[in-house]
Parts: C-alpha cells; sequence; structure tokens
C-alpha cells in the first residue's frame, strides 16, 4: 500500500442570480452551499479539499463593475478565512480557499488561501497571469497580477502548489511548483464551452504528465445570469502522474469529485521519465529574455 491521499474538488452553481440579489448576499448564500458541500466531502473521507475560483461569488468579470469589490475580504484575517480555518479544524480537512482579497483599499489580487488540517494559515497563492479578453473576461479590472510567487504548501498529508484558471495555459506554472516539491497541484478556474473546452481535458494532464504530478483541476457550473457569457460546464476531475482520470464530475451538477491518489507514484513515475534530470536550464537564458 503506498501513500495514499484522498483529494477532493467542490464544483457548484451560484444559486442567486447577480441582477437579483446584492453581491453580499450573493456571497453569504454561496458560503452557507459551499458549508453543506464541504460536509459532504467530510463523509466521503477528503483529506485534501479544493473549492473553486473565487467561491463565494459568481465570475463577476463577465462585466466590470466596482460594486463587486465589496466582497473583497483582508487575508488571513478575513471573515472567510477565519470561517475556513474552523472548518478545516472541525474535520481534520486541508482546504484551498479560492477568494477575492483586499490587500490594501484599491488593491485586489485573485487569491488562493491554504489552511492546514489542524486550522492553521499555511499561506496563499495569488494568481499570477491576469486575462483580460472578449468574451467578457475583464480581469484586469478586478485583479493586480500575483506578487507571492510560486509557494508550495507542506500540509498535513501532502506538498501542494496551485495555480489558478489562466494560469494554466502558461506549463511554467506546474513546472516550478514540481520543482519546488509539489504532489499535488490545484487548479481553480472558471471557463466556458465554445472558448477553452478543447483544452480542458488535454492540457493539464499534459503538465501531470510532463512534471510527474497529480492535478486536481476544477470548473464551476451552469449559465450565470444576467451576463450569460457561456456554460460553465463542470467536469472537474484528478488526474494521475501518468495522465491517467481518477475521477470526472458531471457536466452540470454540484458536486464533490474524490479521488484516491497514491503519493509514490510520483516517484515511480520519475524513475522511468527522467525529465528533471535532463533538463538544460543553463541552456534557457534566450528564452526569460525573449520579449513578445
Amino acid at each position: 500500500m503506498g501513500r495514499m491521499v484522498r483529494g477532493g474538488l467542490i464544483q457548484a452553481s451560484v444559486p442567486v442570480q447577480a441582477d437579483k440579489a446584492s453581491p453580499q448576499k450573493i456571497k453569504d448564500a454561496m458560503i452557507e452551499k459551499h458549508l453543506k458541500l464541504i460536509d459532504q466531502a467530510a463523509k466521503k473521507g477528503v483529506q485534501v479539499l479544493c473549492l473553486q475560483e473565487i467561491f463565494y461569488g459568481p465570475y463577476f468579470c463577465a462585466e466590470q463593475d466596482i460594486k463587486w469589490y465589496k466582497t473583497t475580504e483582508t487575508v488571513p484575517d478575513g471573515p472567510t478565512t477565519r470561517l475556513m480555518q474552523k472548518i478545516a479544524k472541525k474535520h481534520s480537512m486541508v482546504i484551498v480557499v479560492p477568494l477575492y482579497e483586499m490587500d490594501i483599499p484599491g488593491v485586489y489580487y485573485n487569491t488562493a488561501v491554504v489552511i492546514d488540517a489542524d486550522g492553521k494559515y499555511l499561506g496563499k497563492f495569488r494568481k499570477i497571469h491576469i486575462p483580460h479578453c472578449n468574451p467578457g473576461f475583464w480581469e484586469k479590472f478586478y485583479f493586480k497580477p500575483g506578487n507571492a510567487g510560486w509557494p508550495v504548501f507542506d500540509t498535513a498529508y501532502a506538498k501542494i502548489g496551485v495555480y489558478i484558471c489562466y494560469d494554466r495555459h502558461f506549463p511554467e506554472c506546474a513546472r516550478i511548483l514540481g520543482i519546488n516539491g509539489a504532489e499535488i497541484l490545484f487548479n481553480p478556474s472558471a471557463t466556458v464551452a465554445g472558448l477553452s473546452e478543447y483544452l480542458w481535458k488535454m492540457e493539464q494532464p499534459a503538465q501531470a504528465v510532463a512534471n510527474a504530478v497529480f492535478v486536481g483541476a476544477i470548473n464551476r457550473i451552469g449559465r450565470e445570469q444576467p451576463w450569460n457569457i457561456g456554460e460553465f460546464y463542470g467536469q472537474s476531475y484528478f488526474v494521475s502522474p501518468r495522465g491517467q482520470f481518477l475521477a470526472t464530475g458531471s457536466r452540470d451538477k454540484d458536486e464533490v469529485i474524490v479521488a484516491d491518489m497514491d503519493l509514490d507514484q510520483i516517484r515511480e513515475v520519475r524513475d522511468v521519465w527522467q525529465f528533471y534530470r535532463d533538463r538544460r536550464p543553463e541552456t534557457y537564458k534566450d528564452f526569460v529574455e525573449l520579449k513578445p
């Protein structure tokens, strides 16, 4: 028997339309909904759980409106981080909590907070790559590019790394986290059919193979009104260092996706595919100095 870890992902729809309630009411409803789903994850024996991108709101980047700034929180002393610390301790569960962070008034980040199984705040990752493009992905209006580097969190059950949504299109993200010792990478996302679905089950399994790590990819579900920029198509999944799908969620259901991961498989794969040994970083200078 290997070093087994049971991972969980939560994909969920927004229960209240953005044009029918205030940002705070939507936030409260989403937190309440997720607390029930976290309880489900605990009953399934999940040890390491990741929520979806800015889990307590809709994908408000479909519009540019400063009212959503009111949903920001400081980290780690904000109410959602404190609440999730209590929940993590209650269930002896590591929880990755993506939220909208306020550093100082007017400076906001797309952030994932990592909480250990004893409720301890371990740190945060701030989304590095910020898109700003059609249709309806106006993220530079809301987020400053991350400046907290690529931390790897040594949790009670595994060493984990996080990169958020658009970061997944940059293979350097998974590579540096793998080199820094991450065993499981989590990618909380918000992405719609017609834009990225053809890449969804291609990019990250390839990155899992290239770095011999496990990957948990999360996407929300449903059509969010009033913007209706497309269908968030769910299908959250875990994939192994061999690129094998361990568990995949539905397209349209609130769901806890669960998979058992044998972390000893990482060394088994790396002893066959020596990608880290055979790297030639001294030859990459031109690459990192290239200008677009």
